[in-house]
């Protein structure tokens, strides 16, 4: 595996331009394709060697993670759900409840029971002991506003204490804004993984046998190939949508699309010439501004926003209530309506239908990466990636074991393989991969660290007297 590939085929002794089989004649040439082959082997080892460890922790934090909106169903089942009445009360008797309870808080959103047997969520921010961008959801039953209790809250998907833990654990394993460097590294080296994988299993595709009856090391690398290429496109698809809303790259990823104008819109909170007036009459913990939440809501039903719904009381006197559409899952909804507090006016409507295409994508992408656009089928296909990718990396530590026998850290493949590569390819190559590693830096830096090392080792051994990758593949 470790050197480059031989070409298999071989001029017809009966062709006429055959030379005399006396004659010896010169080894033919590999492909450009058969001369990248070792440098891609060399990086996926790289990768699965050094990176791995990243990619294992992100696999098993991100199962738990699509395992947990069905958790939180069930462990929150008393403040989610209720039991049907005849009719729901006036969403301004169910905040007023809600403020009761907890008048400590300032009610930052309110989320309107979206099925007959959901509690409503009034979002109060303020609350003394809870986290920084998190807000107390308190929990109200529609048809008799009693309040059934209340939780913290996180993320515009409404993550209850345990999805939350775990999702911060699966960003940046609660270590605060350093440790999402962690689930970034392993994002921008999980695409290079997977299409290395690819590469090295479609070159070698005609030599593959089952893996029915193999054992060794032969059975973990069909093991590995075989269920490295079924799951490549997924993770390929999870490192891009997971580098959106990274740090380094999603800022990159955001700056490209703002020049191209694809950002994300957002409706206009700016308030009608009445505001100000009495828009915030009853200002504080209420959110009773101005013509208050059922007139702004029936605003919003009317310019069409169905269930589910989110309403935010206006940020100051100049300002207007903003109702948007929250649901995630497939069809998507995302319209939002900005609602003049003193006159009940629509002032800008935004539809999600007249995002920019990018917008779209992004939107789409994320939510499929949650698990949130096909539901259950969707958080059971990211479990059954995240175990993939365990598998996989068990396996490939197994075959680098198996390949070394003799060293107790396995027998690594031998450097030198670029310089198998002819200039015409490796120059572009070089090139797009100094423009990739520009713009995901935390795939740009560890690997010029790793081809640093690398050098380095590769002079110390030449110095030793050892022999060089080229004059080993010569010999």
């Amino acid at each position: 595996m470790s050197t480059a590939s031989k070409t298999t085929t071989e001029e017809s002794p009966d062709s006429p331009d055959s030379p005399d089989a006396s004659t010896p004649s010169a080894p033919a040439k590999p492909s450009p394709a058969a001369t990248l082959r070792p440098l891609v082997l060399r990086l996926h080892f790289y990768a699965g060697v050094l990176v791995a460890p990243f990619l294992l922790v992100a696999a098993l934090t991100g199962f738990l993670y699509a395992g947990s909106f069905q958790a939180e169903k069930i462990i929150y089942a008393d403040e989610m759900t209720v039991s049907v009445g005849d009719t729901k009360l006036p969403i301004s008797e169910q905040v007023a409840a809600a403020s009761k309870a907890h008048p400590e808080g300032t009610v930052a959103a309110v989320r309107p029971s979206p099925e007959d047997d959901e509690s409503t969520r009034v979002m109060l921010s303020g609350v003394p002991g809870v986290g920084e961008g998190h807000t107390l959801a308190v929990f109200v039953d529609p048809y008799t506003a009693k309040v059934q209790g209340a939780l913290e809250q996180y993320g515009s998907s409404g993550a209850l204490p345990v999805r939350t833990w775990i999702s911060e654990f699966h960003r940046n394993l609660h270590l605060g804004e350093n440790g999402r460097l962690y689930s970034e590294l392993a994002a921008s080296w999980l695409w290079v993984v997977a299409g290395g994988g690819l590469v090295l299993w479609f070159a070698r595709r005609r030599s593959q046998r089952k893996v029915r009856g193999t054992s060794g090391r032969r059975r973990t690398l069909g093991l590995h190939g075989t269920v490295g290429v079924w799951a490549s496109a997924g993770f390929i698809f999870l490192s891009a949508t997971g580098l959106t809303w990274s740090t380094y790259a999603g800022a990159n990823i955001d700056v490209l699309r703002t020049s191209l104008g694809q950002s994300t819109p957002s409706v206009s909170s700016a308030g009608g010439e009445h505001s100000g007036h009495d828009a915030a009459a009853g200002a504080g913990s209420t959110a009773e501004h101005g013509v208050g939440l059922d007139k702004v809501l029936a605003a919003a039903r009317a310019e069409g926003l169905s269930d589910p719904v989110e309403i935010v009381p206006p940020a100051d006197e100049t300002s207007a209530y903003v109702v948007k559409q929250t649901q995630r899952s497939w069809p998507t909804k995302q319209d939002a309506v900005a609602v003049d507090p003193s006159t009940g006016e629509v002032l800008d409507t935004l539809r999600f239908a007249d995002y920019p295409v990018l917008a779209k994508l992004t939107r789409w992408g994320i939510d499929a990466h949650t698990g949130l656009l096909f539901g259950i089928v969707n958080q059971l296909l990211l479990m059954a990636l995240a175990l993939s990718l365990v598998l996989l990396i068990l396996w490939g530590y197994r075959m680098w074991w198996l390949r070394g026998r003799a060293s107790a850290f396995g027998r690594p493949i031998p450097r030198g393989a670029w310089q198998q590569v002819p200039p015409l390819l490796l120059v572009p190559l070089m090139a797009g991969v100094a423009v990739v590693g520009y713009f995901v830096p935390l795939l740009g830096i560890p690997l010029a660290a790793f081809i640093a090392v690398d050098v380095i080792l590769g002079e110390i051994d030449y110095r030793r007297g050892n022999r060089t990758y080229k004059e080993r593949a010569g010999a």
